[in-house]
């Protein structure tokens, strides 16, 4: 019998109990005399760390499918709290790892890139920073919960925020207006709280970054976020490229969309409006669109067929929005059941099939990669991750019609679209991020003032119609990445320029292009990010060039759509 995801059992684990094992796991390594016999001793401490991720994952994902269950909202502020100490029990075992007279063949065995990781985790991590790390985990913990917890009345009903996307997309000017001010009614009345929770946030990052020798905390970001085989020169290039080639096409297409849909200006509340017909929308509720990715998968490749299916008979798809749960969409992983995640908000818009899609991407990837001894290698750093789900939105294009039928060319450019038109606003939630950690001392006024410089760069379409606190810088405030996982959003950007390659070859030869995906999700995070696209035959989006062609080719097949008759 098929165990179901509710029946993966849950139990605080004995943190004194673990930490005590794993050190006397550690000295019994310590004084083996071969790299075999240490590697036995490093397989016994993975089954420890399997167990911990496990728990904290069930908890994670339990707590953030309703945030009113007391029970999980415990257990997750006891890994709030107790996560450093988590954090100090890696750091002991990359420490005994990274100085073993061993390495060289232990790094023959499971690979350098564990190696480089451990690097990384000991630069990034020392106890005596533990009690800031508490502070920041539950600072991150208390925005997700104010998020989650708007109930907002509009249209006769009462809404959280992810409610609010079929809104967004309506064809009434009137309600899509109504919706946008009814959101930031609720942000403006929460404008000063989210303002406090990021200052917080940014000056308890300094203080763990300079207690931790580092200038600032940019630098202990790209270390955290295991930026291995890149630095902030190369990204700074890239976001210089995007700047010169891309926002040109985006003010392009927007004006397109301006003439398209009949307006003589386009405000921000128009931005999500693609068709004065209407936007592209899943024909089918929440189950036909998981039947109809059960047909898609099968049909795609026997490799996907069987990762659906294992999916859905273990019942790892929390995808309906609903009151009480938080906003969003990810994909996890739990190591003791070998199973990926998918949590999703579904609104009946077309990012119920993008998100199901994208993370299905990283899902797939994940189950391609269970096999791997070494739990640090069952994702890649996320950069490389997000190849894996970008690219998945591509590769079932000839499968669209199955969810939007007549709607199938209305989605494919709407997609498309907003796939190029996301690399300016990408970057410039990672800018800002440099502007503010590099300038901790700025007041929460002064960081709304940094934005609204990067929209006129980045975004110089952008008109929020006077609608407050939008049009006082504060659009990053629903930007959750920004307050839980700092420097992650270039990510989405590298990785999208890595899919669109993708897509070029899956037009040009299919096989060839899914077979290369297919061996990149087997390696897993075996290898850093330029590595991995390179072994995937994706140039790195770093190269100078590359960029500017994959924009040509999108550009060439935007125009080549008459939009205004679909």
């Amino acid at each position: 019998m098929v165990r179901t995801f509710k029946d993966y059992e849950y139990e605080r684990p004995d943190l004194e109990k673990i930490s005590s094992e794993v050190d006397a796991l550690l000295e019994e390594f310590k004084t083996k005399d071969s790299a075999e016999a240490q590697g036995e001793v490093i397989d016994r401490l993975n089954t420890h760390f399997n167990y911990l991720s496990t728990m904290s994952t069930l908890t994670y994902i339990r707590a953030s499918i309703d945030t009113k269950d007391e029970f999980y909202d415990q257990e997750r502020t006891f890994f709030d709290e107790y996560g450093p100490m988590i954090q100090e029990i890696d750091h002991k075992y990359y420490q005994a790892i990274s100085s073993s007279p061993y390495r060289d063949a232990l790094e023959e065995r499971y690979g350098k890139q564990l190696f480089a990781l451990a690097e990384n985790a000991i630069k990034g991590f020392d106890p005596k920073v533990k009690e800031l790390l508490q502070k920041e985990n539950k600072l991150d913990s208390e925005y997700s919960k104010l998020m989650a917890s708007a109930e907002i009345e509009f249209d006769g009903k009462v809404l959280n925020l992810s409610e609010f996307g079929p809104y967004a997309q309506h064809k009434d000017r009137g309600m899509r207006k109504g919706a946008t001010e009814a959101v930031q009614g609720f942000m403006g009345d929460n404008l000063e709280k989210i303002d406090q929770i990021y200052d917080d946030l940014v000056k308890t990052r300094h203080q763990i970054a300079q207690a931790l020798g580092y200038k600032d905390f940019v630098e202990l970001g790209y270390v955290r976020m295991n930026r291995i085989d890149y630095d902030r020169d190369m990204v700074e290039n890239f976001r210089r490229q995007v700047a010169e080639h891309v926002v040109p096409l985006v003010t392009e297409l927007k004006e397109r969309q301006r003439q398209r849909i009949g307006l003589s200006e386009l405000k921000s509340y128009d931005e999500s409006f693609d068709f004065v017909t209407g936007n592209a929308t899943p024909k089918g509720d929440t189950e036909e669109i998981l039947e109809n990715g059960a047909k898609m998968y099968s049909e795609l490749s026997p490799e996907t067929d069987e990762f659906y299916t294992f999916m859905r008979e273990r019942e790892l798809f929390d995808v309906e929005a609903k009151k009480g749960k938080e906003g969003g969409g990810y994909c996890t992983f739990i190591p003791n059941h070998a199973s990926p995640f998918i949590f999703s908000n579904f609104n009946g818009t077309l990012d119920d099939v993008t998100v199901l899609t994208h993370e299905a991407g990283h899902a797939f990837q994940s189950y391609m990669s269970r096999g791997f001894e070494v739990p640090e290698y069952q994702f890649p750093t996320l950069e490389a991750a997000e190849i894996h789900s970008m690219s998945m939105e591509y590769f079932t294009y000839p499968w669209m019609n199955l969810f939007f039928k007549e709607d199938t060319d209305k989605f494919k450019f709407t997609h498309m679209a907003d796939n190029i038109s996301f690399l300016p606003y990408g970057v410039a939630i990672d800018e800002f991020q440099h502007v503010v950690y590099e300038n901790p001392e700025l007041t929460p006024e002064q960081r709304r003032q940094e934005w609204q410089k990067l929209e006129d760069k980045y975004l110089p379409h952008r008109d929020y119609d006077g609608i407050e606190p939008l049009s006082s810088g504060a659009f990053w405030h629903r930007q959750g990445h920004v307050f839980g996982v700092p420097f992650y959003y270039i990510d989405y950007t590298l990785a999208q320029v890595c899919a669109l390659q993708f897509w070029k070859r899956a037009n040009e030869d299919f096989e060839a292009a899914w077979a290369d995906y297919v061996k990149l999700c087997k390696l897993g995070g075996s290898l850093p990010f330029n590595a991995l696209a390179q072994s995937a035959n994706l140039t790195s989006p770093f190269e100078d060039g590359c960029l500017e062609s994959v924009v040509e080719e999108v550009k060439s097949y935007l125009n080549s759509i008459d939009d205004k008759v679909l």
